[in-house]
């Protein structure tokens, strides 16, 4: 199997869609000889946030010195991105080779696995055969029958900002979703949680107290912010100096959280020199999140698909570029709350462009333009990814400047369009 064949065959389960439930990936992983025994995780949830958490929290283990491993879901540009160690995307042909071996044992599964757990097996099948010291684990869907809960005991299960998002799986309040993503917790392993809603960590509290989980909330009046600019902020916490690349209040306070995660991993004997934990906050890269690809006009991406995330971009669009004429190109997934995430963004713009994602749950450009209409500012619609950034970029002129927004998935089409990859 090369690696177009590899893609092709799991892409080809795509159509099963999210199947909750650890049978399947468990009995996956039986068949290839448990690759998940003997490794060492750092399981990360929530709904906004974990991506960017995972990505500090693997940067500092690499810049301590350990061959750290890095699971995320979806991929901004290519497929590779979803797996990763120290930095580095899993290579063509470690791919190829890996789902080659992982077909014969899921084709022979009564009931076939879907994409996600394929991947999830994929990827801890790659890092056990690279002899990773840890490895850092995005969940999919939710937290208790995600497919990457089927580890046993994680070093430290983490819990970013909860909001609501696939309430139709999940449940339809945050207490709901909060019991879910709680589902991550083991019995006598730490817990780092994301400070929020009282009710939210009432949840995670019952059930720290249920496993006899240590429970440790970051604190974010202990956030000093010293310095904020387009180009990067400075920033310290409990006393201690950090510089991080990532933009916008937020970014300081998922690094709060990866850093009460790093003080948990510290009780545990991990070696983590503080000089070397700043450095890996300095040098984190989380392509996508609220980031700067271009000036004149300056342009900005941003993957943010729900209210929650647009109340985020619309605070750092108003700090960063206060009196800057801002135009957001946006599209959406049909299946978001679209309309209450524009609703939002509205606040920040002084026209739109509409585009559609790179997806078959796209909502049309047509569609989401007529909503845009309401608001009573210039609107225009382009289909095509690269025709909006054109048209965007022409709208904002040299003193003006873009916001592209709305979705994951025109996140990598977009940086592309500046031979970004």
């Amino acid at each position: 199997m090369d690696y177009k064949e590899a893609l092709e065959y799991i892409n080809g389960v795509s159509w099963l869609g999210s199947k909750p439930g650890l049978e399947r990936v468990g009995e996956l992983l039986e068949r290839l000889g448990r690759p998940q025994d003997g490794l060492k995780f750092i399981h990360i949830a929530g709904t906004n946030g974990k991506g960017s958490c995972a990505a500090l929290l693997s940067s500092v283990l690499k810049c301590c010195g350990y061959k750290t491993g890095l699971f995320t879901s979806p991929y901004l540009f290519r497929f590779n991105e979803r797996m990763q160690i120290n930095g580095k995307q899993i290579e063509d042909e470690a791919l190829a080779d890996t789902v080659s071996r992982i077909k014969p044992p899921a084709e022979a599964m009564e009931q076939h696995p879907t994409e996600f757990e394929l991947m999830t097996a994929a990827a801890l099948l790659w890092f056990k055969e690279q002899s990773c010291d840890i490895a850092v684990l995005e969940t999919g869907l939710g937290g208790r029958l995600d497919a990457t809960n089927v580890i046993d005991s994680p070093e430290v299960s983490v819990i970013m900002n909860i909001g609501l998002d696939h309430t139709e799986v999940l449940g339809d309040t945050l207490e709901k979703i909060a019991a879910e993503k709680a589902g991550i917790i083991k019995r006598g392993r730490p817990c780092v949680l994301y400070q929020q809603q009282e009710s939210v960590m009432d949840v995670i509290r019952a059930r720290c107290r249920e496993l006899d989980s240590e429970l440790t909330v970051a604190d974010f009046s202990k956030i000093e912010k010293e310095f904020d600019s387009i180009y990067g902020q400075s920033f310290s916490y409990k006393g201690e100096h950090y510089a991080l690349p990532l933009l916008g209040e937020h970014q300081l306070k998922n690094a709060a959280v990866a850093l009460e995660t790093v003080e948990q991993l510290r009780k545990l004997g991990w070696k983590l020199e503080q000089g070397e934990v700043e450095h890996g906050i300095y040098a984190v890269s989380w392509p996508g999140r609220f980031e700067i690809i271009h000036d004149e006009p300056m342009f900005v991406v941003d993957g943010g698909h729900n209210p929650q995330c647009a109340r985020t971009v619309t605070a750092n669009l108003l700090n960063y570029f206060p009196e800057t004429h801002r135009v957001l190109l946006v599209g959406m997934l049909s299946d978001k709350d679209w309309a209450g995430t524009m609703d939002i963004l509205n606040e920040a713009a002084d026209e739109f462009v509409a585009t559609t994602p790179d997806s078959n749950r796209a909502l049309p450009a047509e569609e989401l333009g007529k909503y845009l209409e309401k608001f009573g500012k210039p609107v225009q619609v382009c289909p095509d990814i690269k025709e909006a950034v054109g048209a965007a970029m022409d709208s904002a002129g040299e003193e003006g400047m873009v916001c592209a927004v709305g979705s994951l998935y025109s996140v990598g089409p977009i940086r592309a369009c500046f031979d970004l990859h």
